[in-house]
């Protein structure tokens, strides 16, 4: 979880002395809510014993599969068996022709002559018998169709139980599940996915090819095995499925159970709890917001200590259900309430049962919160969730507060903060660490510091740059309005383009236009807003800005292959030099940066593609360079 006290900060990067104390302090937590853990467990592992078979082309279910087939011959023009035995398929081809059919179809496209419709309803409408089967039989011949589209899809194990040769397919079939456990579940296209695979993640920023094809909606589909915006289908974990791509559901609960787990050192909350920037934002934002908070029922997503959820509470809110996954801090969080008067109580009077108290304390995703207290859908007046991590979106718990926006918040209701927005710039130089290694009491050790800076162009860096060693322009990446976005927006690509600064530290020079500094990589930051749509009282920003006091998220340092020279002008170009040299500093950088929810959940990929361009319109485009932040 990313949020209010669970934020991105692992415990490996955080260097915490007081952690062996912590361990003994804890100790005393883990009794707490037996009940509900022993609740958790129940009914895990347990599947039904019949299985259900969904359509190729619609939400049509069948328990029968030759029910199935006949349903898709009758109503679709799609004859399996008979294309199977036209085709002489075997369990391979079979199996990633049926992945193939289901892709396309969430495409809205018809799998045997490509036509893309403008709904399912359409395509429904549009299928027909294919002509000629050997024509479309090379668009399934991939090996990417070897990897379940749905997830947990019956059809795929069961298609071939009823022939002769069972025993033959059943050999097929185990190894067949060998080499779907080596595919992972990347959120690239097919051909960057390739480029990825041949050279490894090490070499893989040297790789010259396509960006991640994540800006088409119909990307977007294919990635998640969904129709846009749509939740899956079905999971083995029903309360997980909403909001995350298409992963097992076992996948995503170990992950998660790592990532909640990661929150029981209370230096980590500690960091954020004295992340001066990030508390007054959300105390600007909920006590100076009367009109708001005031009578309110209010949901903290997240809320490890509870700090927001006692905000609320001095707001005057009526109810904050506070929603902590981790069992150890939802248990610190509860003593924290009882101690400051805030905890919500029932009390037995004169027959009756009195509430008194605001903060209710509830141990579980926000999932699965209405397994574990009752609440009516859409009753909540304000979201509140401090869900965001490093680069904005690494391991954060925005699609979550998402399912809670839908799932409870009122027609109307406020959500803080209400929008969120990513900012590149460019940095120089002193953004390295080159300035450090070349002068060690008086000894030349730079060679050290081109080797780091080589090897930081492989992996994002987490760290501090301080504004004066921005050299470029700064622009807008992304913006979400948290209002009205989709779950899956969080997968993009975005263009900028980047001038030099000429107000940076190195442009001190007397003839600051034709000044040349050295561009050495992109650097990301974000801010978050509590806009006047619903802090009418008092708006607020959370920025984590180069410009603006630092904050525990840092900035994302993204570094060149090589620096990139810039400036306004040159008045001696050197017509001949490459675009980006001294002989010929480019006057913009063109960056092109994707970015994706990774195979492993709540981390993210990141690709950036950059090209210079020189006074005399020239350009020079660098290889793309892949980034994982895990």
């Amino acid at each position: 979880m990313a949020k209010n006290e669970e934020e991105t900060l692992r415990p490996h990067q955080i260097e915490d002395d007081e952690d062996e104390d912590e361990d003994d302090d804890l100790h005393g937590w883990d009794d707490w809510n037996e009940q509900d853990e022993e609740e958790e467990g129940e009914g895990e592992g347990e599947e039904g014993s019949d299985s259900i078979f969904l359509c190729l082309f619609c939400d049509s279910t069948c328990t029968d599969i030759h029910a199935l087939f006949a349903h898709c011959i009758s109503t679709h023009h799609f004859d399996f068996q008979s294309i199977r035995k036209a085709l002489s398929l075997d369990f391979y081809a079979s199996f990633k022709l049926i992945n193939y059919v289901r892709s396309q179809v969430a495409k809205n496209r018809c799998w045997s002559c490509g036509l893309t419709c403008q709904s399912n309803l359409e395509l429904r409408n549009h299928l027909h018998e294919t002509v000629s089967l050997e024509e479309v039989k090379p668009l399934w011949d991939s090996d990417q169709y070897l990897k379940p589209f749905l997830q947990d899809d019956s059809l795929l194990y069961s298609f071939g139980e009823d022939e002769e040769d069972e025993d033959d397919h059943t050999a097929e079939k185990e190894e067949l599940m060998t080499h779907v456990k080596n595919f992972e579940d990347i959120c690239i296209d097919n051909e960057s996915r390739d480029t990825y695979d041949q050279y490894g993640k090490e070499d893989v920023a040297s790789i010259s090819g396509n960006l991640l094809s994540v800006g088409s909606s119909s990307g977007k589909s294919a990635v998640n095995g969904l129709t846009s915006g749509e939740p899956e289908r079905d999971t083995n974990d029903k309360s997980l499925r909403a909001y995350f791509p298409n992963r097992a559901a076992k996948d995503v609960k170990i992950v998660n159970e790592d990532y909640f787990g990661s929150y029981s050192s209370f230096g980590i909350h500690r960091e954020m709890l004295s992340d001066k920037v990030r508390m007054d934002a959300y105390r600007q934002a909920i006590l100076e917001n009367p009109s708001l908070f005031n009578g309110a029922v209010v949901m903290d997503v997240g809320c490890g200590t509870g700090i927001l959820s006692l905000f609320s509470a001095r707001a005057r809110a009526s109810r904050v259900i506070a929603v902590e996954a981790s069992k150890k801090m939802a248990a610190v969080a509860t003593q924290i309430a009882k101690d400051n008067g805030f905890f919500r109580t029932k009390t037995p009077t004169n027959g009756t049962s009195q509430i008194t108290g605001v903060v209710e304390i509830v141990q579980c995703m926000v999932e699965d919160l209405d397994k574990r207290i009752p609440i009516e859908p859409h009753t909540v007046d304000v979201l509140l969730s401090e869900w965001m991590g490093y680069c904005l979106l690494y391991e954060s718990m925005l699609s979550s507060v998402l399912y809670a926006r839908d799932k409870w918040l009122k027609p109307g209701g406020a959500i803080l903060p209400d929008t969120a927005t990513i900012i590149v710039a460019g940095f120089g130089k002193g953004g390295t660490s080159l300035p450090f290694w070349d002068n060690i009491y008086g000894f030349n050790m730079s060679s050290v510091g081109k080797e780091l800076v080589e090897n930081a162009a492989q992996m994002p860096i987490v760290d501090i740059i301080e504004g004066h060693d921005i050299v470029t322009s700064s622009a807008i990446l992304k913006s979400f309005d948290l209002v009205t976005m989709r779950p899956d927006e969080v997968d993009f690509t975005a263009s900028v383009e980047l001038e030099p600064n000429l107000c940076s530290a190195e442009s001190n020079s007397s003839d600051l236009e034709f000044k040349t500094n050295w561009c050495y990589g992109a650097v990301l930051w974000f801010e978050t807003g509590f806009t006047s749509r619903f802090c009418k009282e008092m708006p607020a920003i959370l920025s984590t800005s180069p410009y603006t006091p630092n904050t525990h998220w840092s900035q994302t340092i993204l570094t060149f292959r090589e620096p990139i020279a810039i400036a306004s002008g040159k008045s001696n170009l050197d017509r001949l030099a490459a675009v980006g040299s001294d002989g010929c500093p480019a006057v913009r950088i063109n960056l092109r940066i994707s970015i994706v929810r990774a195979s492993q959940h709540r981390s993210i990929d990141i690709s950036m593609e950059t090209a210079g361009v020189g006074p005399d319109g020239r350009k020079r485009s660098w290889p793309v360079q892949l980034f994982n932040l895990q």
